[in-house]
C-alpha cells in the first residue's frame, strides 16, 4: 500500500479522533484503577553520602521529617547516580530504632549510659575542653638558635592536651570551622 505523506497524516489523525471519542478507552477506569505513589507529598532533598570519601550524590525524598526513599543522584559527577551498598543502606540507618538521637552520658564507674539535655552536654564539652586547655598551656619553646648555638625562649601560646582529627567526608565549610574552633 503506497501511502503519501499527507495520506500518513489524515490517517493519524482519524486514529486519534477514534481513539478520543472512546472506542474501547474509558479514562475513568483508567483512573480509578490508579494508586499514590510512595514519593506523593515528599520533599526532594540533594544530599552527599557520608561513608567515604567518595563524596557521591544522593537525592533524599522527606515526608512529615521522616526519610521515606533515598537514590542516587543522576546529575552528580561522582557517582552518575549510582549507590554503593553503604550508601543504600542509609534508609534503614536513618530510620532504625536503635539510632542514638540525643546526647548520652556514661557516670564513673558505670555499666549503663543515661539520656542528658544538649545544654548539659554542651556545658560539659566547654568545661573539659576549658580544664584541659588550662592544664596543658604552653607559653614559651626553649629553641637553639643555630648561628649562637644559644638556648632562647620562643613564643608558641598553644595547648599541647588538645588534638583534632581530620576526616576524608568533612566539607569544606566543616573544615572551615574546625580550623576556627582549632584557632580558638
Amino acid at each position: 500500500m503506497d501511502v503519501s505523506r499527507r495520506g500518513f497524516l489524515k490517517l493519524s489523525g482519524l486514529s486519534i479522533a477514534a481513539f478520543a471519542t472512546g472506542l474501547g478507552f474509558n479514562p475513568a477506569v483508567a483512573e480509578a484503577k490508579g494508586y499514590a505513589l510512595k514519593l506523593e507529598g515528599t520533599k526532594k532533598i540533594p544530599s552527599i553520602c557520608h561513608f567515604c570519601a567518595g563524596g557521591c550524590g544522593m537525592l533524599l525524598y522527606v515526608k512529615e521529617g521522616k526519610l521515606v526513599h533515598l537514590e542516587g543522584d543522576p546529575d552528580h559527577p561522582t557517582n552518575e547516580g549510582t549507590l554503593c551498598p553503604k550508601a543504600a543502606s542509609l534508609l534503614s540507618v536513618a530510620n532504625s530504632p536503635d539510632r542514638v538521637t540525643k546526647p548520652m552520658r556514661r557516670a564513673p564507674g558505670a555499666d549503663h549510659w543515661e539520656d542528658i539535655s544538649w545544654e548539659d552536654a554542651l556545658d560539659r564539652v566547654a568545661k573539659k575542653t576549658k580544664e584541659v586547655r588550662e592544664a596543658s598551656w604552653k607559653v614559651a619553646d626553649e629553641v637553639v638558635n643555630a648561628k649562637t648555638g644559644l638556648t632562647e625562649m620562643f613564643p608558641v601560646n598553644r595547648s599541647e592536651g588538645i588534638a583534632f582529627f581530620g576526616s576524608a567526608e568533612v566539607d569544606n565549610e566543616e573544615s572551615y570551622l574546625i580550623s576556627k574552633f582549632c584557632r580558638l
